[in-house]
């Protein structure tokens, strides 16, 4: 007679934080795919940048202080998503709430900044070859601004319903995790389209 060897595995957790729930790998897996998209835009730039003579072609460099106010919210609001993971982490429900309420006060107010910054270029995104590229790398950057506000503001939504479960806690902290991507990548993107115009 053949013996089957099963476990018991009903007692295992239905949901982790980090690399053991899935959703971490997946987020994971995305910042990978979009930061490829970060690449290949910013190499099309500094192509672009080579091989035309005058940079930026026929405009003035962007009026960078929308960039700057930009890159100082995205900063502060680095201890706010911090608190908010810890939170989630010792799934503290009222903690939870208020700081996905203040992350999502901030994603509203980068949002606003982003759409004060297109109108700071200096340029239409159909003149020419750089401000072309210089819209679609802003706008890149821009969609995840947006997506990661949706994001946040739908898990706010839900840890105020009865859906606040342990496996909400586990999305808020993905969540805060995604976030550090969108503010790593703008320090990334700030240099490229605010700087090297000015080389």
């Amino acid at each position: 007679m053949k013996q089957r060897l099963v476990q018991d595995v009903s007692a295992l957790p239905t949901s982790g934080f980090g690399a053991s729930s899935p959703i971490w790998w997946g987020t994971l897996a995305f910042i990978a795919l979009e930061g490829m998209g970060f690449a290949l835009a910013a190499g099309s730039y500094l192509y672009l940048r080579q091989v035309n003579p005058q940079w930026p072609i026929a405009a003035p460099p962007p009026n960078h202080w929308p960039g700057t106010a930009l890159i100082v919210v995205l900063l502060l609001s680095l201890a706010p998503n911090a608190l908010a993971d810890r939170a989630a982490k010792n799934e503290k429900l009222p903690a939870v709430q208020f700081w996905l309420i203040v992350m999502t006060a901030i994603g509203v107010l980068a949002v606003a900044i982003r759409g004060w910054e297109f109108t700071q270029l200096n340029i239409r995104w159909d003149d020419n070859a750089y401000g072309s590229i210089t819209w679609f790398v802003l706008g890149l950057h821009a969609t995840h601004l947006l997506t990661d506000l949706g994001d946040t503001v739908v898990l706010a939504v839900l840890m105020f319903t009865r859906h606040a479960t342990e496996r909400r806690f586990s999305d808020v902290s993905d969540n805060a995790f995604y976030w550090y991507f969108v503010v790593a990548s703008w320090i990334a993107l700030y240099v490229l389209l605010y700087g090297v115009p000015r080389l």
